[in-house]
């Protein structure tokens, strides 16, 4: 069978960024772990799909995503300055949790869920950083794809968020996505 929509498909993968000798990896998806995920769902980035449709178990790829396909350009306007206050709880400020290089959970005044990094805690404010981990980076993924197989409601009802499962920006772990460093859109 070859990926399709409405197909379960597992994969692994390496993902590096960067260029030439000076690539990082920034996240794999192992044979213990894999990427799964039920194409044509929006759960992972359209242009990953795209670059998978058609492969069949046993697939290898290999192929890089510019920024505007991936998590977009890095944009300074995404860095803001709040105050300190905004992060207190009964008054006060947990520095265990609010510190610099934590990722935290935020919602915008009209009630977007967004991921911020904390990039520095001064006296009075705190600088946080909402834009993607990897944005402005081109994503070079190679892998191979384990699984494909028509979806089955037990495989919707799974997967019916992100498959991905990141929890870190070394390796996938499968245990839900924080929207850090995964494929995930």
């Amino acid at each position: 069978m070859k990926i399709a929509i409405d197909s379960f498909v597992s994969v692994i993968y390496d993902l590096n960024t960067g260029t030439g000798d000076d690539r990082k990896l920034k996240e794999c998806a192992t044979a213990e772990s894999p990427l799964e995920f039920i194409f044509g769902t929006g759960v992972v980035l359209p242009a990953f799909e795209d670059r998978l449709k058609g492969l069949e178990a046993g697939g290898t790829f290999q192929f890089s995503l510019p920024p505007e396909h991936a998590y977009g350009e890095y944009e300074e306007e995404n860095v803001i300055e709040l105050p300190k206050k905004v992060f207190e709880m009964d008054g006060q400020f947990d520095a265990e949790f609010v510190r610099e290089g934590s990722v935290l959970p935020m919602e915008s005044s009209d009630g977007y869920r967004m991921n911020g990094t904390v990039m520095t805690v001064d006296t009075d404010t705190v600088v946080m950083n909402f834009n993607h981990p990897l944005a402005g980076e081109t994503l070079h993924f190679s892998g191979k794809v384990l699984t494909v197989r028509q979806a089955t409601a037990e495989d919707i009802a799974k997967l019916g968020g992100c498959g991905c499962g990141c929890q870190d920006s070394n390796c996938h772990s499968g245990s839900g996505s924080n929207g850090h460093g995964c494929c995930c859109g």
